[in-house]
């Protein structure tokens, strides 16, 4: 990454979701087995499992003097009260990322719907490993981590006896990430600004 380039992303879902995991692997890959700099922040809702939950993983190409995430370049939301909380602090032209079984209503059309848990049921038969199906979609879809680095740190990170498990569910995010046209989603706002000046 260049020295002056600084990109977020934003992981948000409930409780339970294993959001926080895949933020850790995330970074972890980016830190670790890629050599960026890279800081990771997590909050919990009061109600902690059940409910809201976000993480960030912030990746610039020098020491980073603030960690948490202020204009975030992609979204991931997990379910419905996840997009509609942390929504308005992604980019004009950032990219939203849901799963498509739990959020019907979207706040942007730039966004990419992926059936996240049920991709992680049918692949895995266990829903619990849709945050690492998710994480593989996230990973190739910002581009920011090195696919080879990002399993490395989920196969360092996940419990011992569930590595094959979550890897195959980290390489079919992967796959379905890989079918979507990011040139067909609409231009951003400040794309048709830039055009006008």
């Amino acid at each position: 990454m260049k020295s002056d380039e600084r990109y977020e992303i934003r992981f948000s879902g409930s409780g339970g979701q294993g959001i926080i995991t895949a933020a850790v692997v995330m970074a972890d890959g980016v830190g670790r087995f890629d050599n960026n700099h890279v800081c990771q922040t997590q909050s919990y809702g009061p109600e902690a499992r059940g409910g809201k939950s976000k993480a960030e993983v912030v990746i610039a190409g020098a020491p980073i003097d603030y960690p948490k995430a202020l204009s975030v370049d992609l979204l991931l939301a997990m379910n419905q009260a996840a997009c509609d909380a942390y929504f308005f602090d992604l980019k004009a032209d950032g990219l939203l990322v849901v799963d498509s079984g739990l959020v019907q209503q979207l706040p942007t059309s730039r966004s990419v719907s992926i059936p996240f848990t049920k991709i992680a049921k049918e692949e895995t038969g266990k829903e619990l490993v849709a945050n690492m199906v998710a994480l593989g979609a996230v990973a190739y879809l910002s581009g920011k981590v090195s696919l080879d680095g990002l399993e490395k740190a989920l196969l360092s990170r996940v419990p011992k006896g569930t590595e094959e498990m979550n890897s195959k569910a980290l390489h079919a995010g992967i796959r379905e990430a890989k079918k979507i046209d990011l040139s067909s989603l609409p231009r951003s706002v400040m794309d048709d600004w830039d055009d006008e000046l």
